[in-house]
């Protein structure tokens, strides 16, 4: 899958021996947390397996680990999100359709920052959750996800998922459909601009819209880049 190999010797290889195991992420997205508990965010091991299995949970906010134009064939980074509360050890696997964690956690995310330092960013359904197969396909995920961005210059805004106002498969601002029928939006983050996505569990006190909070966060002390 690209990832790492095990010779018959019994040492592990890599398909570029020139690059470390991991490298920094450009460090300009994050993930302001504001429902009660946790919040586990799964990347996809991509080279690998695309098995969700890299965790970043989230109790407050935290860095996401967006790969710049350098990482492997200039891919972007892939992640689920799960329902408030949800451990990294029990959301950060592939799951079943019994819960809608893992491979059925609801949305899911993505991005990557290209050449011209411009990040791209997206929000969206998880395919999987509206499958046919999906016991829960048509019940609202009990939470609200959307992209605040720090200064002005992003395209793409509103771009928010709130079923306290919306249905399953449905957006706040402009989308597109995508595989599985799913609907998502993009949002560009200009060179030197950064954003965040904003959690927040339905009827709680951190619930609503963050427009109003956009300043939130710019005194704060910044995180160190984690790593792809």
């Amino acid at each position: 899958h690209g990832g790492l190999f095990c010779d018959k010797n019994g040492n592990i290889k890599k398909p570029f021996p020139d690059k470390p195991y991991c490298v920094d992420g450009t460090g300009n997205v994050g993930c302001h947390n504001k429902a009660p508990g946790n919040i586990a965010i799964c990347q996809t091991v991509l080279p690998g397996n695309e098995a969700m299995l890299i965790p970043t949970d989230v109790q407050d906010t935290a860095t996401l680990a967006i790969p710049g134009p350098e990482y492997w064939a200039g891919t972007a980074a892939h992640f689920y999100v799960n329902p408030p509360r949800v451990s990294p050890e029990e959301g950060c696997i592939w799951g079943s359709s019994e819960k809608p964690y893992g491979n059925w956690s609801p949305y899911v995310l993505g991005g990557n920052t290209v050449e011209t330092g411009e990040t791209f960013i997206k929000l969206g359904w998880n395919p999987i959750y509206l499958e046919p197969a999906t016991p829960f396909r048509d019940e609202k995920p009990t939470f609200s996800i959307e992209v605040v961005c720090d200064g002005d210059g992003c395209n793409g805004l509103p771009c928010a998922i709130d079923p306290s106002q919306h249905g399953v498969n449905e957006l706040v601002g402009s989308s597109s459909v995508g595989a599985g029928g799913a609907a998502s939006c993009v949002v560009t983050v200009p060179k030197g601009g950064s954003a965040r996505y904003v959690v927040a569990e339905l009827g709680s006190k951190g619930s609503g819209s963050d427009k109003e909070n956009n300043q939130e966060g710019k005194g704060d002390k910044k995180e160190d880049k984690p790593e792809v």
